[in-house]
């Protein structure tokens, strides 16, 4: 049965002496990486952690992250990765409502431990991953690999539960999304067979290792012996560095990454033409952004991925040939792409029958890579795969070809004056207008329409916008009724959550905190 460990394993075994990490001045093969999990998944043992121990990581990306993830693997510990834009009391109910025994963790959250710790009870062992100085009263990670054997491998496989993935976090309750070493090694399998990725790849962990979507591109690399090299925190100039100094092969980025990246000043500066296959998904890609991508990245291949963490995470992909510039290429550059190999989707209505093509419902699934469930949550986890469907909660619609189009998400459509507009679209057209560098487009209360269309937009260095000329605008692309019936501007970038997503919650709640009720 499937393992994670397996793609280690294959990775030393095809690439003992390559280099496997590179983070700063720190450097290692394959080999010693192996080994290194091994004696840290000893470490874990001998402080008393038993298999199926919850062991938190609450770190930027480093090795020493890439590190803790196989040895939870090695020694039968489920991990499970900290959001890094949370605050503290958000933290604590992540550990806390996972029973949490154990928690990597790096110097820029050991501040926050005071906050943390004493409110956390189960967590009995707190492991500094840093390079500062070992605070007081936690175990110093280098002088525990030192002293623990290395210990033999003793990774789950199957069903069992090998990482808790939280999902939300900025509203309501967070859901730990139960992932089984089947889910996450098939899925790994799968985008490897629709995402191009290079046979031996240089990869850069951009987004938050924390993240579905970065987890699944470090078990892929793992497999492929890949070289992999670790940003603390997403930059667009050192990302650019990066690519050109080690000659970077593979990427993965959410769209607001890529818009950084090919509007960065410096992008012309730098060779990056090693870079071949560029993965991006997580949230819409406005079409002005990934067309400025392929004008300034002639090189690269470019793939949408389309999923979510309850389908670990991947559903459909849209490969480098349905980017381009003929009618049926810019008709599909709309889409999220077919499902991937093992995955079946369709659009369900309310009662889960599958509707006619070209008819919007939601998007659901059924597969092997489907979570288990959610954590201590029967009830919820019963609703979201009802009738053995993954329910994504996603509107969207497919075409005669397969071809998966998503149009919002469901609980965020926006009903203005008794239609259904669908924030993405709306986006779409705001980002065509030259002058727009970021957007958001929420649904705001109004007195007569309900709801309202309104764009939260900020426009690039030394270019103007008004209100009226951006209305104007978007109603030469999309039907009236959708267009914004009001912008706001702003001079910083939009939030983001530590995925990279906009935080539409956020610019929501001055419109929304006087109301009794959250839709009107």
């Amino acid at each position: 049965m499937p393992r994670i460990t397996q793609l280690l394993h294959r990775a030393v075994q095809i690439n003992p002496r390559g280099t496997a990490t590179i983070c700063g001045e720190r450097i290692h093969d394959y080999h010693t990486v192996a080994d290194r999990i091994a004696r840290a998944a000893s470490a874990l043992h001998r402080l008393g952690c038993q298999p199926g121990d919850r062991v938190g990581i609450l770190a930027l990306n480093s090795d020493r992250y890439y590190e803790a993830l196989f040895a939870c693997a090695w020694g039968n510990f489920i991990f499970v990765p900290v959001n890094t834009r949370l605050a503290p009391p958000e933290i604590v109910y992540w550990l806390s409502d996972s029973g949490c025994t154990a928690l990597f963790i790096d110097d820029a959250f050991v501040p926050a431990l005071p906050a943390i710790a004493p409110e956390v009870p189960s967590l009995r062992h707190i492991i500094h991953i840093g390079d500062a100085p070992c605070p007081a009263g936690l175990h110093a990670y280098e002088a525990l690999l030192a002293a623990a054997p290395p210990m033999p491998d003793r990774c789950g496989s199957g069903d069992d539960i090998a990482g808790l993935f939280y999902t939300g976090g900025t509203t309501g309750r967070s859901k730990g999304v139960m992932l089984s070493h089947t889910n996450i090694v098939l899925n790994a399998i799968n985008t490897l067979g629709g995402a191009r990725f290079s046979s031996r790849p240089v990869y850069v962990h951009a987004p938050p290792m924390f993240h579905i979507a970065d987890a699944t591109l470090t078990f892929l690399c793992t497999t492929l012996a890949a070289k992999q090299i670790f940003m603390p925190r997403f930059d667009p100039a050192a990302f650019l560095r990066l690519v050109a100094e080690h000659r970077v092969t593979d990427a993965l980025l959410v769209p607001t990454m890529v818009n950084m990246v090919v509007n960065h000043p410096e992008v012309t500066q730098h060779d990056l033409s090693s870079l071949t296959n560029c993965v991006y998904g997580a949230s819409p890609m406005p079409d002005a952004v990934i067309r400025r991508a392929m004008a300034v990245m002639p090189h690269s291949g470019f793939t949408q991925a389309y999923g979510q963490t309850e389908a670990a995470p991947v559903l459909t992909l849209l490969g480098p040939e349905e980017h381009g510039t003929s009618p049926g290429q810019q008709r599909r550059m709309r889409s999220a792409g077919r499902a991937v190999s093992g995955w079946e989707v369709r659009i369900h209505d309310e009662h889960d029958n599958e509707v006619p093509r070209g008819t919007v419902g939601e998007v659901c699934g059924r597969g092997p890579c489907m979570m288990r469930g959610y954590w201590n949550q029967p009830e919820l986890t019963a609703n979201t795969l009802r009738n053995g469907w993954l329910h994504t909660g996603d509107g969207g619609y497919m075409d005669e070809d397969g071809f998966v189009y998503i149009v919002d998400r469901l609980k965020d459509m926006i009903i203005s004056g008794g239609e259904n507009v669908y924030s993405a679209e709306v986006e779409e057209a705001v980002y065509s207008h030259p002058a727009v560098a970021e957007a958001a487009v929420i649904g705001v209360p109004d007195p007569k329409w309900g709801e309202r269309v309104h764009a939260v937009v900020r426009c690039k260095p030394g270019m103007d916008l008004d209100e009226a000329a951006l209305i104007a605008h978007c109603h030469t692309r999309i039907a009236g009724f959708k267009c914004p019936r009001s912008v706001g501007f702003t001079e910083t970038p939009l939030p983001l959550s530590g995925a990279g997503k906009i935080l539409k919650t956020e610019l929501r709640r001055p419109f929304w905190a006087t109301e009794t009720r959250q839709v009107h």
